[in-house]
């Protein structure tokens, strides 16, 4: 396998030349399972495993390899297996807030650089998910590209485009059909050797399929929808790196139904990009929106160029971050007094001897 047409550039030689002088090879993860990975190499596919001290020095989930990560290897060519001894730093990465009461983030993939936010044209058409997954997108560095499928369920095509290009400013819309292979050509710019590209969007709206057309055979199942409320089930069940006839990468991801954030501000600001210019001409600077005089976004509200619901997913998001910020402080508080805690118990011990 050609490295470039894996998606190796400048950005990643620079970082892997130390390791290069050692004698280590480099790897590109595919698929992460539990305990062990499958890699795409110059030596071809191979069976990886972290090393011990990798493991040892990982201390949260984002320590460990994601789909789409370079990582530095040696392998066993004979065995077509390798080990994993480091990743290397990340072009830009997909986050989610792990499952469950922690407060940890969790890579979903690595190294894309679009991301396909794949959303149907049918009872599954909601504008509030596309703002969170354009919060994700702009907050991984990726570049999203609103993908509409399932055109052939719509009779209000043009509607759709126009509420969408409200909310999803300056990113371009593609509407497609992947049941019936129209409009697949509109994705073939983003899809150029080398190039990575992720589906996202929730069950059932299509992206197996999308997945599926740009293949040469269907290696992939599709699962139909069910007809009462237009959901899926969940076809992929791992995240998946593919490379396609076509020389480019894609990252097929299991439906994100209960997509937790994990997100700074940026995202927030490049998705309601509106909503922040028009606070930028608020009389105060740390105007709530809420009652005070002068404030533009209330202005915008009452003129009807700002749509009611649409400011109220902004306040839910943000508030949502904010709630997010907290918890990770707090967690590093709780993190910092652990450790300064077992260096004085340390220095006690190293006192009483």
């Amino acid at each position: 396998m050609n490295l470039d047409s894996l998606g190796w550039n400048d950005f990643f030689a620079s970082s892997f030349a130390p390791y290069r002088l050692q004698g280590f090879a480099v790897g590109r993860i595919a698929i992460a399972y539990r305990n062990t990975y499958v890699l795409y190499s110059e030596a071809g596919e191979l069976a990886a495993e972290i090393t011990g001290k990798l493991r040892h020095r990982a201390s949260e989930p984002q320590d460990f390899p994601a789909v789409g990560d370079w990582v530095v290897i040696r392998a066993i060519e004979s065995e077509a297996r390798s080990t994993i001894h480091a990743i290397l730093p990340r072009k830009t990465k997909f986050s989610r807030k792990t499952i469950g009461a922690k407060t940890e983030e969790q890579i979903v993939a690595a190294n894309v650089d679009t991301v396909f936010l794949v959303s149907g044209l049918d009872g599954d058409f909601n504008l509030r998910r596309m703002e969170r997954y354009l919060i994700l997108a702009w907050e991984s560095g990726a570049s999203p590209v609103i993908v509409l499928n399932k055109a052939d369920l719509c009779d209000n095509i043009e509607g759709r485009i126009a509420e969408v290009s409200a909310v999803a400013i300056g990113v371009p819309i593609i509407v497609l059909s992947a049941a019936n292979n129209r409009g697949l050509d509109e994705l073939k710019p983003y899809l150029r050797s080398g190039k990575t590209v992720a589906l996202l969007g929730s069950s059932g709206v299509g992206k197996s399929t999308i997945t599926n057309q740009l293949l040469p055979e269907a290696t992939q199942t599709v699962q139909p929808v069910r007809q009462s409320d237009d959901r899926g089930k969940h076809t992929t069940t791992h995240r998946e790196l593919i490379v396609l006839p076509t020389g480019g990468l894609i990252i097929d991801n299991p439906g994100m139904r209960e997509l937790q954030i994990w997100a700074g501000d940026t995202g927030l600001q490049e998705t309601f990009a509106d909503i922040e210019t028009l606070a930028q001409q608020c009389r105060f600077r740390n105007c709530q929106h809420d009652n005070e005089p002068g404030c533009a976004v209330q202005q915008a509200l009452a003129e009807g160029k700002l749509d009611d619901s649409r400011f109220l997913s902004y306040q839910k998001l943000q508030k949502e971050l904010n709630y997010l910020a907290r918890k990770q402080d707090r967690g590093e508080y709780l993190a910092e007094k652990e450790r300064w805690k077992k260096i004085h118990k340390a220095m006690r011990n190293h006192h009483k001897h």
